[in-house]
């Protein structure tokens, strides 16, 4: 009997360890890059091109304070903040009343129209970069971050609906037939029964809509002009000013790139079982 049960031990063993060692290969192929970027971040641009290469600069915060002296850097962080919830919101509010309409409302064309906004997100941002310019330019709504949240909003709602609909979907809809008969109206149906029932998938599109918003760079270059429209990921872009084209400044482009990645790793990390809980229920009914 034992003698049966020692190559299946054996096998998984063998088996356990090939999982982590893939998992450790995977993590440190994601982690180098991540380590570089911050390493640039704190080293003096000098030390960026010596040779041999120096994997444990003595850390400076010299690059963090030209970066805020070289540009707005806490104006574009407001904007950001600014531009990420307020188009997190506007997706949100848009989308599950969208997804409500497309779960529980059967009207002629409804499975075209869903599949045709899936459809949508399939065409590339750069390619209505002009019709987009005009609309915002015949709104009055360029160099403004309202235009920023209209155009961004519009561009993230298809594949949020198309998730909150598979949430609202798996609800029974005898629970608000009955809130119905007690004399509640609909939005307190969607208030009291729906929105608590798929928080957890609102909360995990509100997580992914807000990170797609904050690490959004086209729309803000396209259509802001100004300061007081542009966003923290547009820093990127305008710290190459008084450099040559020869010489890149990579030390404070690894800075911004530190800056704007903190605040995405500590929300991630405090909400990642918000993130699990919304993506497990949305794929087990």
């Amino acid at each position: 009997m034992i003698k049966s049960q020692t190559p299946r031990l054996a096998r998984f063993k063998w088996d356990s360890v090939a999982l982590y060692a893939g998992f450790g290969l995977f993590t440190l192929i994601v982690l180098i890059p991540i380590y570089w970027m911050a390493r640039s971040s704190w080293s003096n641009a000098s030390d960026l091109i010596k040779l041999p290469l120096i994997y444990f600069p003595t850390p400076t915060l010299k690059n963090f304070q030209t970066l805020i002296t070289q540009v707005p850097f806490f104006l574009y962080l407001r904007n950001s903040l600014f531009f990420g919830v307020s188009t997190t919101l506007a997706t949100l509010l848009v989308s599950f009343l969208a997804a409500y309409a497309f779960a529980r409302l059967q009207f002629p064309g409804s499975g075209f129209l869903l599949w045709a906004l899936v459809l949508s997100m399939a065409l590339p941002e750069v390619g209505a970069i002009v019709p987009l310019y005009r609309l915002l330019r015949d709104l009055h709504l360029l160099d403004k971050i309202a235009g920023l949240i209209l155009v961004l909003s519009s561009t993230l709602t298809p594949f949020t609906v198309w998730v909150l609909v598979s949430f609202i979907k798996q609800v029974p809809y005898e629970i608000e037939e009955a809130a119905i008969i007690d004399g509640a109206s609909l939005p307190q149906v969607m208030w009291h029964i729906l929105i608590p029932v798929t928080l957890p998938g609102l909360v995990t599109m509100g997580l992914i809509n807000f990170i797609n918003a904050w690490n959004n760079l086209l729309y803000p270059l396209a259509f802001t002009t100004s300061p007081t429209a542009k966003t923290l990921s547009v820093a990127i872009t305008e710290i190459f000013a008084g450099y040559s084209p020869y010489g890149k400044p990579w030390e404070l482009i690894m800075t911004v790139g530190v800056a704007m990645t903190i605040p995405m790793v500590i929300l991630v990390i405090f909400s990642q079982k918000a993130i699990v809980r919304g993506l497990t229920s949305g794929a087990i009914k």
